[in-house]
């Protein structure tokens, strides 16, 4: 019975940081999320963001960052739902993202502190939001601190 219990708090205490570092794209992700979003940046997990940050993204795509990423009425919806429906339910993530900014969260803030603010500019970064520049397997997820590659240039 001891041997249980110390199993079970182990596996509590490394889940936190393994679900952290894997936000897998979910199953049923639409071939228009590739097709639009990820034509001009990452194909964000959307765990990474709340609904509501969710809802104010897709609600401002005539001013997306400043370009006019909007969408036919079919597909927007079909997008907003399927983001919603995948929004994180995690606490660590789930407040409204100043800005619509992912890279101005609270726990994006946090698990970056340690990077300086030159790194960023660097030409193979170019921006906080270029998750796989060094997150080599961002593009499938994964986020570990273990698999991090920061380009010189």
């Amino acid at each position: 019975m001891k041997k249980m219990v110390l199993i079970a708090a182990a596996l509590l205490i490394a889940s936190p940081g393994t679900f952290a570092a894997k936000m897998t794209m979910p199953t049923d992700t639409p071939a228009s999320y590739e097709a639009e979003c990820a034509s001009c940046h990452m194909a964000y997990p959307p765990a990474l963001l709340s609904q509501q940050s969710w809802k104010n993204i897709m609600s401002g795509l005539s001013k997306h960052f400043g370009t006019d990423a909007s969408l036919d009425p079919k597909t927007q919806t079909e997008l907003t739902n399927w983001l919603v429906k995948n929004a994180t339910t995690r606490q660590k993530y789930s407040e409204t993202a100043p800005e619509n900014r992912i890279t101005k969260t609270s726990w994006f803030i946090r698990k970056h502190d340690e990077v300086n603010a030159d790194v960023w500019k660097r030409a193979g970064i170019k921006s906080p939001a270029n998750c796989g520049a060094c997150h080599i397997d961002a593009a499938n997820g994964v986020f570990s601190e273990k698999n991090i590659k920061i380009p010189v240039k």
